[in-house]
């Protein structure tokens, strides 16, 4: 091989020229990278990308040194949404695992994709048909789409509580109490639907609603159990009514039976006066003969 070819390829072992042409090296790379990353080619700009490609040499000549600052970790159920000199890396959010960043250009947000829940705090409000309520609920969510949930809102989880507390009272001003009351979980399947649809720009899956408690103002508890009591007590003497009218009917027939059969009667006279004796009483009782009452009756 000939003494040039020797200085151009092996160079980087002698003087301080092929240092510089190693450094050129990784310029042009690092340049390329660049390039390559960006498919609009311009979203940086040329300050950027001279800036970025300063920093890339920085982490090669400070190897490896540079690791501990440019290996970041991020668990299985975390995101990380990078940041290079204020604008979103193409390629989306990184993780689970490792992951690499240039110092001072790159800043990263962390985006935890695990279901969160929260109480909504108990929420006042009038019924469609005017009755004062208040009800609270516990919502259930995960961010589903990291990058748009940083982008797109300061707060993914305080704008989606704000949401839950709104949505609440007004899903609670187009039902009637009876459908509050008895129908709990028709107006979470509701609620969680509307919450669903509006949280999607944010990133945001509402997964479940659950009504927790319904309180009513005492003085209307009062009324219902008032109300409740009335109609307890009105069944009860329904019911009471219709066992006398059977009971009157099978002793009609009864005592039918025992008008047909004189010894049948008299066999029921001398029960009774057998039970009447078997009782601990200072009744004396002095039968009546069953003839007499019958000429009694007759006449």
């Amino acid at each position: 091989m000939s003494q040039e070819s020797l200085q151009h390829h092996g160079g980087c072992q002698v003087g301080g020229l092929p240092r510089i042409q190693c450094m050129s090296c990784v310029a042009q790379l690092s340049l390329v990278y660049i390039l390559a990353s960006q498919p609009d080619g311009g979203e940086l700009g040329i300050c950027g990308i001279v800036i970025t490609v300063l920093c890339y040499i920085l982490v090669v000549v400070t190897f490896p040194f540079s690791l501990f600052f440019c290996l970041k970790i991020v668990q299985e159920y975390e995101r990380a949404v990078i940041f290079r000199l204020g604008r979103i890396l193409p390629g989306g959010a990184r993780g689970p695992g490792l992951f690499f960043v240039l110092p001072k250009i790159d800043q990263y947000s962390k985006v935890d994709l695990r279901t969160v829940s929260f109480d909504v705090p108990p929420q006042e409000a009038l019924t469609r048909d005017s009755v004062t309520v208040t009800v609270d609920a516990v919502v259930y969510f995960r961010i589903q789409n990291a990058t748009v949930s940083v982008t797109n809102v300061s707060d993914a989880q305080g704008s989606t509580k704000l949401l839950a507390q709104t949505t609440l009272r007004n899903m609670i001003g187009t039902k009637n109490l009876s459908d509050i009351l008895m129908d709990r979980e028709g107006l979470s399947s509701q609620m969680q639907l509307f919450l669903d649809d509006a949280t999607d720009p944010w990133g945001v899956r509402v997964e479940r609603v659950e009504i927790k408690d319904v309180r009513l103002p005492v003085q209307l508890q009062r009324v219902m159990a008032a109300e409740a009591e009335a109609t307890r007590e009105a069944k009860a003497k329904v019911i009471a009514a219709e066992g006398e009218m059977t009971s009157s009917r099978s002793l009609k027939q009864a005592a039918d039976v025992m008008a047909e059969t004189p010894s049948a009667m008299q066999l029921r006279y001398l029960q009774t006066l057998n039970t009447i004796s078997a009782e601990k009483n200072s009744t004396i009782i002095f039968p009546i003969p069953v003839d007499f009452m019958t000429n009694f009756l007759n006449k």
